[in-house]
């Protein structure tokens, strides 16, 4: 017999399972919109990947040169991730939508192979690549916390990490628990913030997850002043936008390291 914590342990998972379900549909539907855009700013676009895929690479280069030939993944490479402009000959990109993206954005989804599959479960044996990517990604997944000690179980010793993801005011993680429960119940209203992510971590929450791991944290910080500050300066146009101003919310948690074994 299932205690009540099973209970709630397993209601939990099947919930945040339907949720990351609903937010790579809805992730899909936005990229084939985003799509049908792209002939008007092909150059525009491609522009932008360089410029953060240069500013990820001379980050990371500022701590240890990266080789010509170095392995290099990003997991959750996305419709524009940072792999397809990062200089090197062999990057890999790891996507659920690995495929549907290869046709909406073949002009540079066709620069690095990419490969199908969830960042909780990585196809590769330990300790297979020099350099590890996850920009923007696990607070959409099923699991965050299963996801980054893959992110380090797949780097070499001394190899080097690079990691965001958005963090906010902890009255979101509230309200998304309020969210998941009434669409659980079958309340048929979807808010656009909630459906699109599994998790709202704050930065106490995001450090969290490298929390006893193999790994020599080289730098981490967030911009939350600043996501405070730029709420406070841009016009209101809704309600939501009013609330960000008293809850900080998408401030980037940034962090680099290197696997110590």
């Amino acid at each position: 017999m299932q205690t009540k914590n099973s209970q709630s342990q397993s209601w939990s998972n099947s919930s945040r399972r339907k949720l990351a379900q609903r937010a790579l549909e809805r992730q899909l539907e936005y990229q084939q919109l985003k799509a049908t855009l792209v002939p008007q700013r092909e150059t525009e676009i491609i522009s932008s990947m360089q410029r953060r895929s240069k500013r990820v690479q001379d980050l990371l280069e500022s701590f240890q040169t990266i080789r010509n030939g170095a392995r290099v993944i990003e997991v959750g490479s996305g419709s524009n991730g940072l792999i397809f402009y990062f200089g090197v000959p062999c990057g890999i990109g790891i996507d659920p939508l690995a495929v549907e993206y290869s046709h909406l954005f073949p002009v540079w989804q066709r620069r690095a192979a990419t490969i199908a599959a969830f960042g909780e479960c990585l196809p590769f044996a330990a300790a297979t690549f020099d350099v590890v990517l996850c920009d923007n990604v696990v607070d959409h997944a099923e699991s965050p916390a299963t996801i980054v000690r893959e992110l380090v179980r797949i780097l070499i010793p001394g190899g080097l990490l690079y990691f965001t993801v958005n963090v906010h005011h902890a009255f979101y993680s509230v309200a998304a628990r309020i969210h998941a429960t009434w669409r659980s119940l079958g309340v048929p209203l979807e808010v656009g913030p909630f459906a699109d992510h599994t998790t709202h971590l704050t930065p106490t929450a995001a450090a969290y997850l490298f929390k006893d791991l193999p790994i020599r944290i080289l730098s981490q910080k967030h911009n939350v002043v600043e996501a405070k500050e730029r709420a406070r300066n841009t016009p209101a146009r809704h309600a939501g936008d009013r609330l960000k101003r008293v809850f900080y919310k998408n401030a980037v948690f940034e962090l680099v390291a290197q696997k110590t074994g």
